[in-house]
């Protein structure tokens, strides 16, 4: 009674009405219900969310916005709301004193509403000065205040149309007044404010739009349309990507974990003792004293000791839980929706089988699911976007934490993990957390959405609905037993590819040697071998993918038949109408989801609690103490580094390895240290750096620290970069510097001069020139104290006496610094001013070398051991003509690091005067071909993928197996359709006395079009498995067999990077992405087609609406793919500057902290980060972007089936109704998933591409050619004739040799002989058609060479090359790969290689594996295996390319007599760099800049006196 009296004056009115407002043609609220909850709803809204909105803004100020235009209209219009409402109230109180009662609530409407109008205004300048630019809240209150008066401003037009009622002319006016203001405050709420004052946004130059977007475009995503356009016209650079939100960047996220983190640290380290004695001393946890109250505390605590592990967990929640707790409600918000859809459906079924009911109803339940289905996608994605952000802030937190605590660990907590693991740490891991925060919330989702759906089914079937849910739960452990089959496929999948990507990138790396032997075939089998195992594993996983995917698209149907079936025959009055059938549908769709995504977050959750636990013992490792060593200036004492009885350890627990040191070393004094190997020297140096664990004593070192490391580090970028190394630049000093390290003959060489890049770990440098490198940048930094770790033993001794004279030296730069060398090189000891002795981590002896040498101690027996090796070194140093490191040519230093990547320039023999221009350019060329070929790999990405790939593909997989898989497709959707219109037609049998006739029929067959649908999705999942691992064998196949069959010329222009890439990650893809993609891909296809063709079968007039929605879509389509496709190649390619500038802080990290510069390096690890979040954001974004746009694109969709279904009402059962606005709700997943797996087709085909693209490159000539092949025992006596031979290494290059006439006979002995570059390697790469001829001819035994197939030449003639290359395997496999000779055959040519007691020794024998590329034998032994090898296959022609640098005399002299003796009747060329050995063959070739100069026994050219005897001159022969 009390809601009546408020409602009227004399309680007549009511405040409800059904007949007024339901049942009726013209729906209508009653005046009460109008001007009470209609009014009150936004005041009510308002006034909720106010206590929270203001906390929020007065935490978050974004700064102050100045009053705009905008902005005062906004106010007034407020202000004048306000004042329309009062109006209204005191028109009221007029009312009431002319004594007419109106009823209360003409009193209490506008007084709330008034109130509320300034609570609004007080929200629009108070949004103004914490700096909001664009309000949700207030454009949601002007909305539902809008909606609402909308709703009375009908119903008092209506009133006022009708011709007898009274008209309030007064409230009328004032609520149209009201009305027409509300509506413009609306649209002025849609526009955003000026940006704040001071913000960042100002000097950006390309800000990211979203801070100053307005509302309603972030709901939509608009804002990022601008990049979306510029992205499709033309593709995407790095400079288009806006900066990042202030809020992203790493400066603001990293700080704050940091600081949580240490928090958790300390409040974990002392819990108990906390207030007792240690209020202040929580920082410095490890300094000496802090060790002993921790083992104080240890022993308190030991009980409670269990949960004092700092939570990783805790911290993360705490750093990222709050923005994270927006994301639960949103979710929630999602989830109930989702339900709205099911409901409406079965209001709208009830509506078509009522035909009594007025139309409106059906076009309001069609709005109604339209308006449900626009909020689910906007609240999804809104609750997606915040889910991506965070875990993209986590992953940035993550690194960035990372990255700190790898600059301050100890050297023993380095030791326990490998550079990999940690870089794995910041890659792997980091990505963990990411991808789970998207995830994490089906936690608690996908057990509520289970819930929920169960409780709404249970009421639409009753009991009979346990039987479905009993199938789907005994699905989940079927599930999850493939999922643990598929990861054991998956580890051993992995195992065969990693062995065959090791054999692969040893065949790439000793490929020149495959080719002179001929070897390819056998290296070929031997993969393909591996590649057998792996098809192997691949086709088991097929099957069961093919299983899952049978479970997946089954479940729903086979839960749906028995829920159905047990329903039907429990009762024969159970009646299956269409409400019921298609509401339960609906339903069980929902389900399928949650109970499928379930265990892959539980794996995914588990996966990610071992990447929490992994960082978190990371990020507790011990840290370096800062106050070990007193830095910096100390008054009252002598010297530049003090160190009293000081004793280090490498870690806490380990026993100390340096004990008891004391001295002083005084200023500006010159101090050697040295030792034999192993005692400590290096220590010393680290000590004195911080790097070990003081144990007791003292050290102070004055002033900043240089330190050169004994392996040089040197960083990717450029080489004048590596030397100021973050100090501002002086050019005279930088001058000085190069020409006093001896740097500039180098920074001639390179291609750029000192602006050259430096390769990762300095590649493109050879060791003397890294080691230079380094000393610059020491010499360059201008320090107090210099830490020099045996600096010179890596340059050549010329190199090293100039370094030492101009730079560490008594008369060097650095004269007047502290100095202090740990050296080997004896010859510079009498200059120093003192010496340290050390012997096992204690020095010996100190003093002058005078005085040392008296005392006859350690020293002098270190002298002895050492003064002889030296004396040997410097005479063999000064006969070598290539003595000088600093020389261009010799680059040949240069190229032994990376064979890969750079051209050995001793073996591309070139004319002399070309040899320093072509020597200059070829780096340069190396450069921009290494930078022009990678960008090559990479261009087959850019616009779209041509239809030749696709039809590729399907001929790799084999076109029958291809239109099979189609048709089977066809067949599955078709059963599919069928069964689900037989299931309209079904719930469409009358009712009969209460039953339905026919239901066993129904029932039957309803269960046999599942089943036939169930065939058919298993026929065409093993199909597309299968037809996938034919192709990637097929594809596999043909591109090892092109890569082998390439020329010399491919490998040394190709990086080898690209190769090995070409074979693991895209094969990779074309294995195992590829075939569940074009699975889904087709699925989502045909399940799209078939939702249209029910809409269109229900309800034809949808014909009209789908074809634009079509042409829409695949717009919206195109234009993404074109910009994310893009985005992800920024996005990957931005990644690995991260990672490589990480792996190169590891490795350099102590020279790091000694020149004290982790400051700069974590901004640049900071930024390098920022620029990979740069490409991701926008891309995340812009799947938000796209899934929006067709999600509308799929509502649209709803709504017309709905709307037509209602149109067209008299004409439709209830059942046809039902099955197209069920399909059409499926509809939008459907889309988006279509989107998803083409873009994904589109990314991942492209392998296919880059694979077939080595197919077209150029082949050397054939292998073998029937026709032309020799007799088997050609060359039976060995004589080769060179007829005007020429050869060229390019088209576009200059001959290298030219009309060379010589004809050498059978049983000859020839030596080679001219200065670097002359061309001797260039004759033997001709005699083996490494190169083919570019003019005249070589014959032999007159058989030209050309004319025949490259095995059969290469198989006959014998190289012994230069650089001996092994393969991992066993030693009998690299002396014989085909298997063509006996045991004995192979013994006796290793005891003739002067190997046989060596290989007996060996537990394996013969079958000794060796390590990749032979690293366990020494130089020497490998040589002789190369030996051994030649002798094996014993041919009438030897080449031997001299290999001087690996062999030592000794060894050499036992080839050289082995030669003699065993290949007496062959003909033999030798290489020759030692002119000693060929001293006694029968002719000398010599050769100059590609032309045979002089040729004769060596006898005659000595008396000739021209170049050989000038050659064997230097060498000290004459």
């Amino acid at each position: 009674m009390g809601v009546e009296s408020f409602c009227s004056a004399d309680a007549a009115e009511p405040f409800w009405d059904w007949n007024l407002t339901w049942h009726t043609e013209n729906p209508d609220f009653t005046p009460c219900f109008q001007n009470t909850v209609l009014v009150w709803i936004p005041c009510i809204y308002l006034w909720v969310c106010f206590p929270v909105y203001f906390l929020y803004l007065r935490y978050h100020d974004r700064g102050y916005i100045q009053m705009s235009h905008l902005n005062k209209a906004k106010t007034a219009l407020g202000l004048i709301l306000w004042i329309v409402c009062w109006a209204d109230l005191f028109y009221s109180f007029w009312e009431r004193s002319q004594n007419i009662f109106r009823a209360p609530f003409f009193l209490v409407s506008p007084t709330v509403l008034g109130i509320t109008m300034l609570l609004a205004t007080f929200l629009i300048q108070y949004e103004r000065i914490k700096g909001v630019q664009s309000s949700g809240v207030m454009m949601i209150f002007w909305f539902i205040s809008l909606s609402c008066a909308t709703i009375i401003f009908r119903s008092k037009i209506i009133h006022a149309l009708n011709m007898d009622a009274e008209v309030d002319a007064f409230r009328y006016v004032t609520f149209c007044s009201y009305f027409v203001l509300l509506l413009v405050q609306l649209i002025l709420c849609c526009f955003p404010e000026r940006p704040p004052l001071f913000s960042e946004t100002v000097n950006d130059p390309n800000p990211c739009p979203e801070s100053s977007a307005s509302f309603l475009s972030r709901i939509t995503f608009w804002w990022i349309t601008g990049l979306m356009i510029q992205g499709y016209r033309t593709p995407l650079e790095a400079k288009d990507l806006w900066s990042l939100n202030k809020e992203d960047l790493s400066e603001e996220i990293v700080p704050g974990l940091a600081r949580n983190w240490a928090k958790e640290c300390a409040k974990t380290k002392r819990q108990p003792l906390n207030m007792l004695y240690l209020p202040k001393k929580q920082q410095k946890s490890n300094d000496s004293n802090g060790d002993v109250t921790e083992e104080a505390e240890a022993l308190i605590i030991k009980p409670t000791r269990r949960n004092s592990e700092a939570s990783l967990f805790k911290v993360l929640y705490k750093t990222f839980g709050p923005y994270f707790l927006m994301s639960f409600l949103f979710k929630a918000a999602h989830d109930l929706l989702m339900f709205a859809g099911p409901e409406i459906l079965k209001l709208l079924i009830n509506f078509v089988n009522d035909k009594g009911a007025p139309n409106w109803q059906g076009y309001f339940y069609t709005g109604l699911l339209f308006v449900c289905a626009c909020l689910q996608t906007l609240i999804l994605h809104q609750y997606f976007h915040i889910c991506f952000v965070t875990g993209m802030r986590l992953k940035t937190a993550i690194v960035g934490v990372i990255y700190r605590k790898a600059l301050v660990i100890t050297n023993s907590a380095r030791r326990t993990s490998t550079v990999g693991e940690i870089v794995n740490l910041m890659s792997v891991d980091a990505q963990r957390f990411m991808d789970l925060v998207t995830y994490i919330n089906m936690i608690w989702s996908a057990p509520l959405q289970v819930i929920l759906a169960l409780y709404l089914l249970w009421q639409n079937l009753g009991p009979s609905v346990l039987a479905g849910v009993a199938v789907m739960i005994l699905l989940v452990p079927v599930n999850a037993v493939m999922a643990m089959k598929t990861k054991t496929y998956q580890v051993a999948q992995m195992k065969s590819k990693d062995n065959r990507i090791k054999l692969m990138n040893e065949i790439l790396n000793g490929i020149k040697v495959l080719k002179l032997y001929a070897w390819e075939l056998a290296f070929r089998e031997k993969v393909l071998e591996i590649r057998q195992e792996e098809l192997k594993v691949l086709k088991k996983s097929a099957y069961l993918a093919a299983m899952a995917t049978f479970t997946w698209v089954c479940a729903p149907f086979l839960v749906a038949l028995s829920t159905f079936a047990v329903y039907v025959t429990i009762d024969k009055n159970n009646i299956l109408d269409a409400q019921k059938a298609f509401v339960s549908l609906a339903l069980f769709n929902i389900l399928r989801f949650p109970l499928n995504i379930l265990p892959m977050v539980i794996s995914s959750i588990v996966e990610a609690s071992v990447s929490l636990k992994r960082l978190r013992v990371f990020l507790s490792h011990e840290e370096l103490d800062p106050d070990s060593i007193i830095r910096g200036p100390v008054r009252d004492v002598e010297g530049s580094i003090i160190v009293k009885n000081a004793t280090f350890s490498w870690s806490k627990s380990d026993p100390p390895s340096l004990n008891s040191i004391n001295f002083t070393v005084p200023e500006g004094s010159l101090i050697a240290v040295v030792g034999q190997v192993g005692c400590g020297k290096s220590s010393l140096l680290s000590a004195l750096l911080g790097e070990m664990d003081k144990k007791e004593g003292c050290v102070v070192v004055k002033g900043s620290v240089a330190y050169v490391p004994q392996q040089a580090w040197v960083q990717n970028a450029t080489l004048e970069d590596n030397i100021i190394f973050g100090r501002e630049k002086n050019e005279s000093r930088y001058k000085c510097v190069i020409e006093a390290c001896a740097l500039l003959p180098d920074i001639e060489i390179l291609p750029s001069g000192d602006r050259t890049e430096i390769g990762e770990k300095g590649v493109n440098l050879s060791g003397g020139q890294k080691q230079r490198v380094s000393l610059a940048r020491a010499v360059y930094c201008n320090a107090d104290v210099y830490l020099f770790d045996d600096p010179l033993s890596a340059v050549d001794a010329h190199v090293g006496k100039h370094i030492f004279e101009k730079v560490i030296g008594p008369k060097g730069i650095l004269k007047n610094k502290t100095r202090v060398l740990v050296t080997h090189a004896v010859n510079y000891l009498p200059q120093m001013d003192t010496i340290l002795v050390m012997t096992d981590g204690e020095i010996s002896e100190m003093g002058s070398y005078q005085e040392l040498l008296k005392q006859d101690g350690a020293f002098a027996e270190f002298l002895r051991t050492y003064a002889n090796a030296e004396q040997n070194m410097e005479n063999s140093d000064t006969n070598s003509p290539a003595g000088k490191e600093g020389k261009p040519i010799e680059n040949g230093v240069l190229v032994k690091e990376a064979p890969g990547k750079l051209v050995h320039s001793s073996e591309t023999g070139k004319s002399q005067h070309q040899s320093s221009t072509a020597e200059l350019q070829r780096p340069l060329a190396e450069k921009e071909k290494n930078s022009w070929k990678l960008t090559e790999a990479d261009t087959a990405q850019t616009g779209r993928v041509k239809a030749t790939v696709y039809w590729d593909y399907m001929k790799a997989i084999g076109l029958f197996i291809s239109f099979l898989s189609i048709f089977l497709f066809m067949c599955n959707h078709i059963a599919s359709l069928a069964s689900n219109y037989w299931l309209s037609l079904w719930t469409d049998d009358p009712v009969i006395n209460g039953t339905q006739q026919y239901t066993n029929v129904r029932l039957g067959v309803y269960g046999a079009l599942g089943i036939s649908q169930g065939i058919a999705v298993f026929g065409y999942s093993m199909v597309v498995s299968i037809g996938g691992i034919f192709a990637s064998r097929h594809l596999h196949l043909n591109l090892l067999h092109n890569v082998l069959r390439s020329p010399m010329s491919f490998f040394e222009r190709t990086p080898s990077g690209n190769l090995v890439n070409r074979f693991s990650k895209e094969m990779d893809t074309i294995d195992s992405t590829i075939p569940p993609i074009i699975k889904m891909f087709m699925g989502s296809t045909f399940n799209v087609i078939g939702a249209c063709i029910i809409i269109l079968l229900a309800t034809p007039i949808a014909a009209v609406i789908i074809p634009p929605l079509g042409l829409v879509y695949l717009f919206v389509q195109r234009f993404y793919v074109a910009t994310s496709r893009q985005l992800k190649r920024l996005e990957s390619v931005s990644r690995s500057p991260v990672y490589s500038h990480f792996n190169e802080t590891l490795l350099g990290v102590s020279v790091i902290r000694a020149f004290e510069e982790q400051k700069r390096f974590i901004q640049q690890n900071d930024m390098k980060v920022d620029a990979n979040q740069k490409a991701y954001y926008p891309s995340i974004v812009a799947n938000r972007w796209l899934a929006v746009r067709l999600e509308c694109v799929g509502n649209c969709i709803v709504l017309f089936a709905a709307l037509f279904a209602v149109i067209a009402r008299n004409r439709l059962s209830a059942g046809l109704v039902g099955l197209s606005v069920s399909y059409s709700l499926q509809i939008t997943a459907y889309l988006n998933w279509l989107v998803r797996m083409s873009s994904e087709l589109e990314t991942n085909i492209v392998a296919v591409e880059r694979v077939k693209e080595y197919a077209e490159m150029e082949k050397e000539a054939e292998w073998s050619i029937e026709q032309a092949a020799p007799v088997s025992t050609w060359p039976q006596e060995g004589k080769v004739e060179f007829r005007g031979y020429g050869l060229r290494y390019r088209e576009d290059l200059d001959l290298v040799l030219k009309n060379i006439n010589v004809t050498i006979n059978g049983g000859e002995k020839i030596g080679i002989v001219g200065r670097t570059g002359a061309g001797k390697s260039s004759l033997t790469l001709g005699l083996f058609r490494i190169n083919e001829a570019a003019e005249g001819e070589i014959v032999i035994d007159g058989i030209n060479i050309a004319k025949i197939g490259l095995h059969d030449l290469r198989f006959r003639i014998t190289i012994i090359p230069q650089d001996p290359v092994l393969f991992s395997g066993s030693l009998r496999m690299n002396l014989d790969p085909f298997d063509q000779h006996s045991d004995e055959d192979i013994w006796r040519s290793l005891e003739l290689a002067h190997l046989k007691n060596f290989v007996s020794s060996l537990p394996d024998k013969l079958n000794h594996e060796c390590a990749e590329g032979g690293e366990n034998l020494s130089v020497g032994q490998r040589q002789l295996v190369c030996l051994a090898r030649a002798l094996l296959r014993k041919s009438k022609i030897l080449v031997l390319d001299e290999a001087t640098a690996a062999v030592d005399l000794e060894t050499d002299n036992l080839i050289q007599s082995t030669i003699k003796s065993q290949f007496e009747e062959c003909t033999v060329l030798t290489i020759a760099h030692r002119l000693n050995t060929i001293m006694d063959y029968t002719r000398v070739l010599v050769l100059d800049r590609g032309e045979v100069v002089e040729c004769g026994s060596p006898d005659n050219l000595l008396q000739k006196k021209g170049i050989f005897y000038s050659m064997a001159k230097d060498s000290g022969l004459v």
